[in-house]
């Protein structure tokens, strides 16, 4: 489980403090990115596993009922309607652990923000 107090210094780092079924599905959130954005660079940020692109991309994180994941604003608007179902805030989405993991939706997300930043 998640240690608040420790300041991770890398995404392997942070993965490893997760049970084995919730690193799984950081390592498969994280490998998505990858492909989708092999030009990104990982880095942590906010203490959160992040994939930066001339700025951030998006950042993931995980906690004790949900995958979150932050898209910025930008994201989350031009998916609200694929959104509906879920938790969001401003730049923010919940994907419950309870339910399967919409890993299409965060490709879309992934390679949308790609197109944005890249303008």
């Amino acid at each position: 489980m998640l240690n608040y107090s420790k300041k991770y210094q890398s995404v392997d780092e942070y993965i490893s403090d997760f049970s084995e079924e919730t690193a799984s599905i950081l390592s498969t959130i994280r490998n998505l990115i990858k492909k989708a954005a092999p030009q990104a660079t990982e880095c942590i940020s906010y203490n959160m596993p992040a994939f930066k692109l001339k700025k951030v991309l998006v950042y993931f994180a995980a906690f004790k009922n949900h995958i979150g994941f932050y898209a910025l604003p930008s994201g989350n608007k031009a998916f609200q309607e694929e959104l509906k179902n879920y938790k969001t805030g401003k730049g923010s989405i919940q994907f419950p652990l309870s339910q399967p993991i919409p890993y299409d939706l965060i490709q879309k997300i992934v390679e949308f923000r790609i197109q944005e930043v890249s303008k």
